[in-house]
């Protein structure tokens, strides 16, 4: 932990010392408003919920899948294997406990606010210990918010986990735009760039006053655009998809011109 906080708190960006951090301007709780308020600042409180309709009416389609014939190979050649992708939409269809998912969900505080016209769905767990890093963490595709659940407890509680106190977080899992319970963007204009600028005022209308990040697949992707914008509050990022592009290829590619001689098959797809 001590060292995941070491990492967040000094990667790609300079940052004043933890123990100089003013306090945050957070509030005990977070405001009791409705969830049909019109104010587009507003911090809702938010419950995950499907009506049995709903989900008797997903397993009837699961159901009623139509399959095409197998493929003609014994390896993955042809793409997906038509046994495990029917297995899989077996495990969807009958085994997979959505009410158990919806419970885990919900026994964490989950909030909405609209930022931009699009509503953003979130997790905010606050840490016990004081002088918590608050640490915004962004998921991938194809992912959601429930893939970042079993950090929660190590990172806001890490005595619990046999960690030290001044390693703790204040945890926010959100919601990318068009996944999850966030709101589907209405414009083609919610890039990595407006989501990360989008993070930020996030965490501004959370309270805090420094910040670091986390992301990885288009969250890292998000976490990057972050650090490039150098909100006043972003103390620093921390990612598990590093990406670069070496810069003669770079330019080859914004160009439009054809690839250097020399790529390997792997180098040419990616």
């Amino acid at each position: 932990m001590k060292v995941l906080k070491s990492l967040l708190v000094t990667a790609l960006m300079a940052a004043p010392a933890i123990a100089n951090l003013p306090a945050t301007a957070l509030a005990a709780e977070a405001p009791a408003t409705s969830a049909a308020s019109t104010d587009d600042t507003a911090i809702r409180p938010f419950t995950a919920h499907f009506s049995d309709a709903q989900l008797a009416d997903l397993k009837k389609r699961i159901a009623q899948t139509r399959w095409p014939q197998p493929e003609t190979v014994t390896d993955r050649s042809q793409d997906a294997q038509l046994a495990k992708l029917q297995a899989l939409v077996q495990y969807w269809g009958t085994d997979y406990d959505w009410r158990n998912a919806e419970a885990k969900l919900n026994a964490l505080p989950q909030y909405v606010t609209t930022i931009d016209g699009v509503d953003i769905h979130f997790i905010w767990v606050r840490s016990k210990n004081p002088g918590a890093l608050p640490l915004i963490m962004t998921h991938g595709w194809p992912g959601s918010v429930f893939e970042e659940l079993k950090v929660i407890g190590p990172l806001t509680d890490p005595v619990a986990y046999g960690g030290q106190a001044q390693d703790s977080f204040d945890l926010v899992p959100q919601s990318i735009p068009g996944y999850g319970f966030s709101g589907k963007p209405a414009t083609a204009d919610w890039t990595p760039d407006h989501i990360a600028r989008a993070w930020e005022e996030l965490m501004r209308r959370l309270g805090y006053q420094h910040y670091v990040a986390q992301g990885g697949d288009w969250g890292s992707v998000i976490a990057d655009k972050m650090a490039a914008q150098k909100p006043p509050g972003l103390l620093g990022i921390h990612v598990n998809m590093p990406t670069t592009v070496p810069p003669e290829i770079a330019k080859r590619l914004k160009a439009g011109d054809p690839p250097p001689r020399g790529l390997s098959d792997k180098e040419k797809i990616a």
